[in-house]
């Protein structure tokens, strides 16, 4: 069965209908995907509430003991992993401070996210070292010394452990995007809830309940600044929080200049109005910039797939129009001699 197996796999017509076969699953998923998708916005929003009373309870028993030690929200990992992690002692050697940032910049919160992350750390290269022996020693006969192979093993390796990484810094840019795109029209509204009397914790609270439609990540930190901004001893904490969650230079500026204008008494209407322009002028900086980034970026393209075609268009007429000329042309009269 498994050399049978083995010869399959080495008939190119196999393999080409089973690549061809997994990218016709993989348009149509991509396809189907966004009608598929349901609005998580409800389910985010309970479990920012929930997070959100935690603080609350803690908060109040922190308060009653009078402990001035910062709370943290932890979540309860999965068992398996769990111990996995304590076994092999993952949190000394594979722990990283950066992975912490990420991990909360991703969205990921609590201690549960980060013991996943050190599991798929260690699975991930173990996972990539068997499936490159398996392919390369058993399956493809490569024309190449050991060693070659070896390298190719401990080169999968290494992209097993980077693995992680990329998962997190591609949820990081989804929702840094999705956080920027959002942004300058939450501080549209939360100057109008200042302007109308509002106070900044209550104008948060308003402007994460409208903005959800247009981003659950930036509802969500919002949310979440609420909280610490009305729970918190020092506000300039929540603040710093915020900024350092979502990691966006526009957020971080707004956040300064709310702290600058609590501190030194300036109006918050008039600070919102200046940062959520420049927050505009900054989107619209980096939009023109794409744009002008996309004419390089489609010459290639362009050339592999358009001119081709083009050159087949004009030319394909001619060339049949001669062939078609030689098929009918008389042929030379042979002398047949008796």
């Amino acid at each position: 069965m498994f050399s049978s197996l083995v010869d399959w796999l080495h008939n190119t017509k196999n393999l080409t209908a089973l690549f061809a076969a997994v990218a016709a699953i993989a348009t149509v998923m991509t396809l189907a995907m966004p009608m598929l998708q349901t609005d998580k916005l409800g389910n985010r929003m309970k479990a920012v509430s929930i997070e959100r009373e935690k603080i609350r309870q803690r908060e109040r028993e922190r308060m009653a003991r009078g402990e001035k030690e910062k709370v943290a929200l932890r979540q309860t990992p999965k068992q398996y992993m769990q111990r996995v992690v304590e076994k092999f002692n993952l949190s000394k050697w594979l722990a990283q401070e950066e992975a912490r940032e990420k991990l909360i910049q991703a969205g990921y919160r609590g201690h549960a996210p980060y013991i996943a992350f050190l599991f798929f750390r260690m699975i991930a290269p173990v996972a990539t070292v068997l499936f490159a022996a398996f392919y390369l020693f058993l399956v493809v006969e490569l024309d190449q010394p050991p060693m070659v192979k070896v390298a190719l093993c401990l080169a999968a390796a290494y992209g097993g452990m980077q693995a992680p990484f990329l998962f997190l810094k591609n949820r990081n840019a989804k929702r840094q995007l999705s956080i920027r795109r959002a942004f300058p029209d939450a501080l549209d509204l939360m100057m109008i809830c200042v302007e109308s009397g509002m106070s900044i914790e209550a104008a948060f609270k308003r402007v994460s309940e409208e903005i959800g439609s247009q981003s659950i990540a930036l509802a969500e930190e919002l949310t979440l600044t609420t909280a610490e901004l009305s729970y918190l001893q020092d506000r300039k904490q929540a603040y710093e929080n915020l900024a350092k969650r979502t990691d966006l230079e526009g957020v971080k500026s707004v956040c300064m200049a709310l702290q600058q204008a609590e501190r030194y008494g300036t109006p918050l209407a008039q600070t919102l109005r200046v940062m959520s322009q420049e927050n505009r002028d900054l989107r619209m900086s980096e939009a023109e910039k794409k744009a002008a980034a996309l004419p390089p970026k489609l010459t290639v393209p362009m050339i592999l797939f358009f001119l081709p075609v083009l050159f087949v268009v004009i030319l394909g007429p001619a060339a049949i129009r001669v062939m078609a000329t030689q098929d009918t042309s008389p042929s030379a009269p042979v002398n047949a001699t008796k």
